[in-house]
C-alpha cells in the first residue's frame, strides 16, 4: 500500500507540471489568437471570417501546414494575399518565448479532428 501511495504521488508531481505548462498555452491561446482563430481554432469569428483564416481543427490543417510553417507564421507573422483575400497576422516573435511558440503547435495540433 505504501508502494502504492509512493507511486501516486510522484506521479502526480510528473503530471501536473505538464497540465501547468497546457493551461499557460491555453491562456496563450486565448488571449493571442482566438480572437481571429475562435477558441475551437474554427476561425468563426468577426475577424475570423473576414481573413478568411483556416479551419484549424480540419483534418487536412495539419497536412496543409507543417510545423516549421506554424513557427514561422507566429514567429514573423503573414502578410499576404491568398485567393483574393489579404491575410494579416502579426508578428509574435517579440512577445513569445520559443517553449510558448512549440506548445502552441502542439496546441494547434491537437485541435485537428482525424480523418475518416
Amino acid at each position: 500500500m505504501k508502494r502504492f501511495l509512493f507511486f501516486s504521488v510522484v506521479l502526480a508531481m510528473v503530471a501536473a507540471p505538464a497540465f501547468a505548462a497546457d493551461a499557460k498555452i491555453e491562456r496563450t491561446w486565448k488571449s493571442k489568437c482566438a480572437s481571429c482563430h475562435g477558441k475551437d481554432g474554427k476561425g468563426d469569428t468577426d475577424k475570423g471570417k473576414q481573413l478568411k483564416v483556416n479551419d484549424m481543427t480540419a483534418s487536412d490543417y495539419t497536412k496543409k501546414f507543417t510545423d516549421e510553417q506554424m513557427k514561422k507564421a507566429i514567429l514573423n507573422g503573414v502578410n499576404e494575399e491568398r485567393d483574393g483575400v489579404k491575410k494579416e497576422m502579426e508578428p509574435y516573435k517579440d512577445e513569445l518565448k520559443p517553449d510558448q511558440i512549440d506548445g502552441l503547435i502542439v496546441f494547434i495540433k491537437g485541435l485537428s479532428k482525424p480523418a475518416k
